[in-house]
């Protein structure tokens, strides 16, 4: 009913002082987690900003947040819903058409088959082996095939998820992309000592870069290994981040169909996520280099901030009582399509390496 809609849930700057308490809350988080980020063994982790936030989120939401709740639900609501938006279209700056010729077409379609195989096995195990419901299950896939959290947080909208399953989402792309960043130097240096297969550290970038969760951990991964294959890693992971849109378009799509029975309204509200498309235009400007490179670069910087801050409100909303409840079928996915990158991911590259 209209009387129980606030003016600020439709024009949230009417509702300022509503805003201010769950805003400073949810930025102070996020200054926190920037600086924890800059420090080297945390960032030798790579764990980086918006990995951060949220686990500071979930902290704070379950020890001091219930109290500050009433004064700040309004603020973080907002940072959880319209600032992940504007977080996801400003990622765009961080990527430009010309950075897929880099890699040419082999980048391309690797990248491509690994999301979509990644995914694809994501919704069949989590439905058909472990009885996971479809929110979970597409949100793990997501996280595990596309760019971590980010596509998770990218993908909660789309799907209207509760905020536990995408903190179960999150918290299985947090263990398995750590457990990533050592696992392949690890794997690298095996091969270099046994030579089982033909690989230079920029073939091994490119595997990195396709199948390990989150742009930090690929960095980090790929900068334990050597120049030539953090280049080649943040190339095909930059790639695998701009596919987000299309996913999500496709998404979108799948649900609408699905939801068949629906009103033609209720329909068109989640036929396309303009946040979505808008992400691909930014990309788009970018490859023209039409900004100054230093405007480029604070933009980038409040989209760090815009996502991080949306990270840190997910936290916040997240109860721990309500991740154990989802119990450990959600891990036990996660681990399997953790194995399915190394091993089908890695298959993947030498089969389109060996044909292009």
């Amino acid at each position: 009913m209209a009387s129980h809609t606030y003016p600020e849930q439709r024009f949230p700057l009417f509702g300022l002082p509503r805003l201010i308490p769950g805003l400073l809350l949810t930025g102070a988080l996020t200054a926190f987690s920037v600086w924890a980020g800059d420090v080297p063994w945390i960032a030798g982790l790579g764990l980086g900003a918006l990995t951060l936030a949220i686990l500071f989120g979930i902290l704070v939401g379950n020890t001091l947040y219930p109290w500050l709740q009433p004064s700040c639900h309004t603020g973080v609501q907002l940072a959880k819903q319209r600032l992940l938006r504007l977080g996801i279209i400003l990622y765009g700056f961080r990527l430009t058409f010309q950075q897929i010729a880099d890699v040419g077409a082999s980048g391309i379609i690797i990248d491509a088959l690994t999301l979509s195989s990644t995914f694809l096995l994501a919704c069949w195990l989590g439905k058909k082996v472990f009885g996971l419901d479809s929110q979970t299950t597409m949100l793990i896939g997501a996280g595990s095939s596309i760019c971590g959290a980010a596509a998770v947080m990218a993908t909660e909208p789309v799907l209207k998820a509760d905020s536990s399953k995408v903190a179960v989402a999150v918290s299985t792309v947090v263990v398995f992309g750590t457990l990533a960043i050592f696992a392949y130097p690890w794997l690298y240096q095996l091969n270099e000592h046994f030579q089982w297969l033909p690989l230079t550290q920029e073939t091994f970038g490119i595997y990195a870069g396709s199948t390990i969760h989150e742009v930090a951990q690929v960095v980090a991964a790929g900068h334990a290994i050597g120049p030539d294959a953090e280049n080649a890693a943040v190339i095909a992971k930059m790639i695998r981040v701009m596919m987000l849109a299309p996913f999500l378009l496709l998404l979108s799509g799948y649900i609408s169909r699905r939801a068949g029975n629906g009103s033609k309204s209720e329909k068109s509200a989640i036929t396309i996520p303009w946040f979505a498309v808008l992400f691909i235009a930014v990309a788009g400007l970018n490859s023209f280099n039409l900004l100054p490179a230093t405007l480029v670069q604070h933009l980038i910087t409040i989209d760090t901030w815009m996502l991080a801050m949306a990270m840190a409100a997910l936290g916040l909303t997240t109860h721990i009582s309500a991740v154990r409840q989802a119990g450990v079928k959600p891990i036990l996915l996660a681990t399997l399509l953790f194995v399915w990158l190394i091993i089908g991911g890695g298959a993947i590259n030498l089969l389109v390496q060996h044909l292009l």
